[in-house]
């Protein structure tokens, strides 16, 4: 398979990992773009036989960092594209699905940013611990006590939303 293709096989991955880490939807695909960018820009350093996926998140993590972190979201005067989307649906189901998904990605976005990646990255990616550890950069028992503390904080503020 090709580095493209390879590539946007984990396109659905990406994305949601940049939306973890940038708590909007619209910055996370800016982001993943950009990772996207700058992952082709640099390809030939990718070692064939590795994780690309791993080798994605680090790109995307390091350019949250160098470019998010400092600066300070503006206030939204207009609500998102997304709140509107199911005006005027009443499908209960699907209404109590969006509710539990919203509550879940306050929860989410109320966790402090180290606990946010640590459980986006293991949790909601799947990669193991060495696999996070080595992304975030920290050492696996760093990892394990922010896993752990993200999962109380999740489970108290969910039980709160309940």
């Amino acid at each position: 398979m090709s580095f493209e293709r390879d590539l946007l096989a984990i396109l659905p991955r990406l994305r949601r990992f940049a939306a973890s880490l940038s708590h909007d939807r619209a910055d996370g695909d800016d982001l993943c773009q950009a990772a996207l960018e700058k992952g082709l820009r640099a390809r030939d350093q990718w070692q064939p036989g590795t994780r690309l996926d791993s080798w994605m998140y680090r790109i995307m993590r390091n350019l949250w960092i160098d470019e998010g972190r400092a600066r300070q979201r503006a206030a939204r005067t207009f609500a998102p594209e997304e709140a509107g989307a199911d005006v005027g649906y009443a499908g209960d189901k699907a209404v109590e699905q969006a509710m539990t998904l919203s509550d879940v990605d306050r929860a989410m976005q109320a966790l402090p940013p180290e606990q946010r990646e640590a459980i986006a990255l293991v949790l909601v990616e799947g990669l193991s611990y060495k696999e996070a550890a080595a992304i975030l950069n920290i050492p696996m028992g760093t990892l394990t006590s922010r896993l752990v503390r993200g999962r109380g904080a999740l489970i108290e503020l969910l039980g709160e939303a309940a």
